[in-house]
């Protein structure tokens, strides 16, 4: 795909552009300079369906080690692009770091055009001129901030781009009604595509982590705690499947968390609404904090799948037997999570971590045919029946897993009332009958007619 990068100095206004062209709030942006580190990628449509791969990248500047990093990555991002949007303050009058900046880039021999933002008047065009300097062959003065020529700006990328041949698109499993699931039972396909979010606490390797998954120095790795601030995505073919990597912003405890780290904790959550697969990921150097406990709790309120990857490790078995004692005592809630030891620093156990996620997977996006999960559900009620609702009979009529990802079994029953001590009996027994690893079940009690009460 036609990649178009946007390249430029800290505070100019690059997240805003690539906000405005992907048409929603995805770049962090802030007043406060560096606030991207690494880049953002997302593929977006133009006008007449010409498709980009639109990539936001860290400010220019090197004002200490990690950000000669961003200065590094983005420019590196700038030599693989098809078109280069070199953005600059129309406020201010060039400097020489700019100039240099510029100049550099075109002799990369590529199509290196000039976006002189925050032109937000008329009066304001006067400025542009200035930059003419920098030897553009092509300039666009615009304002972000009040949509002003950014419509042209567009045009002419579109303009540029070959257009996109019709490709065939990954469908995943969507969320069906019971009466769906029931018509389609044999027509259920595993889907193709897994969304897989790497959160823990900051400076825990992460970032390395996903470095190493992919194969690339995709995110910046710095010993600067907070370094991430952004979501990170990539994909990876992996087998049949199509891996999408998030790299979250590292979490703090509230009372630390600080200026724009409050908008990429936000961000970590909403991501974790549209996850299959968290990777807890835990300093296995430095032990398990209360504060691993409370992210790991986020993993339970976005019944997402799970995996819990002990980073850092280079102890010896007993020690791993003893760790792993230690996160079943303080992850319990967790109980169903597979545990990895992996170092992303010399990649030890990184391919078994890609299998265990196509695993996991597997187990979080199955569905148990009716008649199968009936007699299981039968059998696990004859062994132990129902306690009543004040000495009125309670009985579970039929059941079915409406739902996938994670799996969603209904119960039918003549009256809403299932005891919490029967309900985790019902789980454990359908675990002991079928492999959930890695899987919340959700069960749902209802009576015929009614809407679903979510009872775990």
């Amino acid at each position: 795909m036609f990649k178009v990068a946007i390249v430029g100095k800290p505070n100019v206004g690059k997240s805003s552009l690539f906000n405005r062209i992907i048409k929603q709030q995805d770049a962090i942006t802030s007043s406060q300079a560096g606030t991207t580190r690494d880049v953002k990628i997302r593929d977006t449509v133009l006008e007449e369906g010409r498709e980009i791969t639109l990539i936001d990248t860290g400010g220019l500047e090197q004002r200490s080690s990690l950000f000669a990093k961003v200065k590094e990555k983005a420019l590196q991002i700038a030599k693989e692009a098809d078109l280069v949007l070199f953005m600059v303050d129309g406020q201010k009058y060039p400097d020489d770091e700019e100039i240099t900046y510029f100049r550099n880039l075109l002799k990369m021999n590529k199509e290196i055009w000039l976006v002189v933002n925050k032109i937000d008047n008329d009066k304001l065009n006067e400025m542009v001129y200035e930059y003419y300097q920098l030897g553009a062959t092509k300039i666009f003065p615009l304002s972000v901030t009040h949509n002003r020529g950014v419509s042209k700006l567009l045009k002419a990328i579109s303009n540029l781009v070959p257009p996109t041949p019709n490709a065939p698109i990954l469908t995943g499993d969507e969320d069906m009604s019971l009466e769906e699931f029931l018509s389609d039972e044999e027509e259920y396909q595993e889907p193709k595509e897994i969304k897989v979010s790497i959160i823990g606490k900051v400076n825990v390797g992460k970032s390395s982590l996903l470095n190493a998954l992919i194969q690339e120095e995709r995110s910046i790795v710095s010993d600067v705690d907070g370094t991430t601030i952004d979501p990170i995505d990539e994909r990876l073919v992996y087998k049949d499947k199509l891996i999408t990597f998030v790299d979250t912003a590292g979490i703090r405890r509230r009372s630390k968390i600080k200026d724009i780290e409050k908008y990429a904790l936000l961000r970590t959550q909403k991501n974790l609404e549209n996850t299959d697969i968290a990777l807890l990921v835990i300093d296995a150097k430095n032990g398990i904090a209360e504060l691993d406990e409370r992210i790991a709790g986020l993993i339970d309120k976005y019944q997402t799948g799970a995996i819990i990857v002990m980073n850092k490790w280079d102890e010896n078995q007993k020690e791993y037997q003893k760790f792993v004692d230690e996160v079943r005592l303080r992850f319990k809630f967790l109980y169903f999570a597979p545990i990895i030891a992996v170092s992303a620093k010399s990649g030890r156990n990184i391919e078994k971590l890609k299998e265990m996620i196509l695993y996991v997977f597997k187990n979080y996006s199955q569905r148990i045919p009716t008649a199968t999960l009936n007699d299981v559900i039968k059998e696990a009620t004859t062994r132990h029946y129902l306690p009543t609702d004040k000495t009125k009979p309670v009985k579970i009529l039929f059941a079915t897993q409406y739902k996938t990802k994670p799996p969603t079994i209904a119960l039918v029953m003549n009256r809403v009332h299932l005891h919490f001590s029967y309900k985790r009996y019902l789980i454990n027994y359908l675990r002991s009958k079928f492999d959930f690893t890695g899987s919340p079940i959700i069960l749902t009690a209802r009576k015929r007619g009614q809407k679903d009460e979510i009872i775990e």
